[in-house]
């Protein structure tokens, strides 16, 4: 064996390069959103509660789509504006004065944002068997657009507020049809009381290309550890259990300030 069948053997070592396609990130940014007073906007079925609601209370928040357009930065070669439009699901609790109890509901919100990021340029389109989609190409220029991608964190719900008439018009708001068969019906644009929320969210965008890549191979991986046969036996399950001590034993602050403290001397 020589040295260098000694060195493709070891797991550290490339043995071959092969081409790859891979989706390459040419831009991308983070951003902490704060985004207030968004109007929430209900059902026809809940339009009698929402008319009648002395106080509203954000219980959760989900973001249920986010839709991307991208179109090229005039003046500016290879960059692109990345326009984002948010969904979100919020549950709402609604005090009425006459109901001793709260109703919950669940209502939807939009937000928008738009960042400007680098794309490169490219000029090659390309199409895979099996897929009926075709690359976007913007409109009179042809030139192939690169793929924005948008990662979002849980949200989290600030607050809430019900008022008497719209802070805002939103009269260019129409909640798309896919997302109002989710809540069974069309959505009511005429309340006379409309509900904001404040929500919180952590947003990373990108601008990807696919391109072929070059990239050096390893052994194959075999996995190390095997699984030991287990018994179906409930004794068996409930044996190997951990007494749940923080169960009957709450955790101390202290506990929670240790490791705190602990990494703030480290980093000392």
């Amino acid at each position: 064996m020589d040295k260098t069948e000694a060195c493709a053997r070891k797991s550290n070592c490339p043995s071959d390069n092969f081409c790859v396609n891979a989706q390459r990130v040419y831009d991308s940014c983070s951003s902490k959103e704060y985004m207030e007073d968004l109007r929430v906007f209900f059902t026809k079925e809940n339009h009698d509660l929402i008319e009648q609601a002395a106080n509203v209370r954000i219980k959760d928040v989900n973001v249920i789509n986010v839709l991307l357009g991208i179109e090229s930065v005039p003046f500016n070669q290879g960059f692109y504006a990345v326009d984002e439009t948010f969904f979100f699901d919020v549950s709402l609790d609604i005090f009425c004065p006459q109901s001793p109890c709260p109703s919950q509901v669940h209502g939807i919100a939009t937000a928008c944002k738009r960042v400007i990021l680098f794309g490169s340029e490219g000029n090659v389109k390309t199409f895979a068997s099996g897929s009926s989609t075709s690359p976007d190409v913007e409109p009179f220029t042809g030139k192939v657009l690169p793929r924005a991608m948008c990662q979002v964190s849980e949200p989290i719900g600030l607050s809430s507020k019900v008022c008497r008439s719209p802070q805002c018009c939103d009269c260019g708001v129409k909640i798309p049809d896919s997302i109002c068969s989710l809540y069974g019906g069309e959505f009511d644009y005429t309340m006379t009381r409309t509900v904001y929320v404040t929500i919180g969210l952590f947003i990373i965008t990108q601008l990807v290309r696919t391109v072929t890549a070059l990239v050096p191979t390893y052994d194959f991986c075999m996995p190390e550890r095997e699984i030991q046969p287990t018994s179906d036996s409930p004794r068996e399950m409930f044996r190997r259990l951990e007494f749940p001590e923080n169960d009957f034993f709450p955790p101390k602050v202290s506990d929670y300030s240790e490791p705190a403290a602990d990494s703030k001397d480290q980093n000392a």
